[in-house]
């Protein structure tokens, strides 16, 4: 089971139903009013959410402030143990991907989003990655990667990183990848 997902579940099950009504009072400037009449759980809140990029599991501050705001002292102390715990889950130390992903992000630069277009990544999330970390360009492409990897799931192959490599003529950053 996913711990960030697992982690949501549990807030979610502790939410009365007025609290859930506060949270999506707070949620107005980030959620159309239509889609916010529809929610009825705190789950399906964190869906939009998460859809919307506002909440992630490496990006928890909505969240926390979204539970400061309704006095739920004891959730936001739940969501500061998962951040202290997650670094050193298992499934967080760096694999092949990872090494590969930090291979890229020290190399393509500007060039980013002339890659993720030749992997076939939509201009909308583009353009929302580079509103949400505008004045850090390695951040950028860290999240620019994560999203076609979230994106593609299981189809998001090694091969087709270096295949687009090689298509925006970075073939250098290509062959640090292949190594």
């Amino acid at each position: 089971v996913n711990p960030f997902l697992s982690l949501l579940h549990s807030i979610s099950s502790g939410l009365s139903d007025t609290e859930l009504s506060a949270m999506k009072f707070l949620c107005r400037d980030k959620i159309r009013k239509r889609k916010l009449e529809t929610v009825q759980s705190g789950r399906e809140l964190f869906t939009i959410l998460m859809e919307q990029q506002e909440i992630a599991s490496d990006n928890l501050e909505f969240l926390r402030k979204l539970l400061q705001h309704i006095d739920r002292d004891d959730l936001v102390s739940q969501l500061k143990q998962f951040e202290e715990e997650e670094p050193h889950a298992p499934d967080d130390q760096p694999d092949v991907h990872e090494k590969r992903s930090a291979v890229i992000c020290d190399h393509v630069g500007k060039e980013w989003k002339k890659l993720m277009r030749e992997l076939g990544m939509p201009e909308v999330k583009l353009d929302r990655i580079w509103t949400a970390h505008r004045d850090d360009l390695n951040e950028q492409v860290v999240q620019a990667l994560r999203e076609w990897q979230r994106w593609k799931g299981k189809d998001a192959k090694v091969a087709d990183l270096i295949k687009a490599l090689r298509g925006c003529s970075l073939n250098l950053v290509a062959d640090l990848v292949e190594e």
